[in-house]
């Protein structure tokens, strides 16, 4: 699952993301209102975190701006900010949900988790291929009595491959929605992690395996163990 967080207090954005990694999920940080609209532009996210006071552009302005042109994502809004009106004012702009920092860690991870729950096409999915499913709370891919752990980006690319359901996946929409379009990451990062993954899918007896079509991308496909 990744997440855009927006937040100009650099300190404070370090803390954040250690904690949304430790805790699986993928952050692209961001420190204005400027780069988030420009990255809500070119990314898909899960969750996006925005903070009220940021530089160029106020996190108020960048909500709104992203819900006029269709953003259907939650957010979650991280400000100093207390009173009603506040609060009011930003669920009026289109926030999901509001923290108050200070804020414990467990308090924003619990908020998170509920709102990924709640979004639409999220709730109660099943994500099942053939004879393996994943588990989105533990990381793992699992068949039958077997669990096998991914890390948080084999998890994503695996939850692309099963929604798409054999459709193919190209290696350029896996770096652009695991790891973002401006990432300097080589494009080699692709085939490493289905490599891992083709092992990992091995690991449990599978009959699912990752196929690759030259010049087309990658898809999913029931085969004989």
């Amino acid at each position: 699952m990744r997440i855009l967080l927006a937040e100009d207090e650099r300190e404070l954005s370090r803390a954040l993301v250690a904690i949304l990694e430790h805790a699986g999920y993928v952050v692209d940080a961001v420190h204005d209102g400027e780069e988030a609209l420009y990255n809500l532009d070119i990314n898909d996210y899960d969750l996006v975190i925005l903070d009220i006071l940021m530089p160029k552009v106020d996190g108020l302005t960048v909500l709104a701006t992203a819900r006029e042109k269709g953003l259907a994502t939650p957010v979650l809004m991280l400000t100093a900010k207390s009173e009603i009106r506040d609060r009011v004012a930003g669920l009026d702009a289109g926030a999901n949900d509001y923290l108050t920092k200070p804020f414990a860690a467990q308090e924003l991870l619990a908020r998170i988790r509920v709102l990924t729950r709640t979004s639409a096409g999220i709730a109660k999915r099943e994500l099942t291929f053939g004879d393996i499913s994943l588990d989105e709370q533990a990381f793992q891919i699992v068949c039958g009595d077997v669990r096998t752990d991914l890390t948080a980006r084999e998890f994503q690319m695996m939850e692309m491959l099963v929604t798409a359901k054999g459709a193919k996946i190209s290696t350029d929409r896996f770096m652009r929605k695991v790891w973002g379009s401006l990432s300097d990451v080589e494009t080699s990062v692709v085939w490493v992690n289905l490599s891992n993954l083709r092992k990992k899918l091995a690991q449990t007896g599978s009959e699912v395996r990752i196929v690759a079509l030259r010049g087309v991308g990658y898809y999913l496909e029931e085969g004989m163990r």
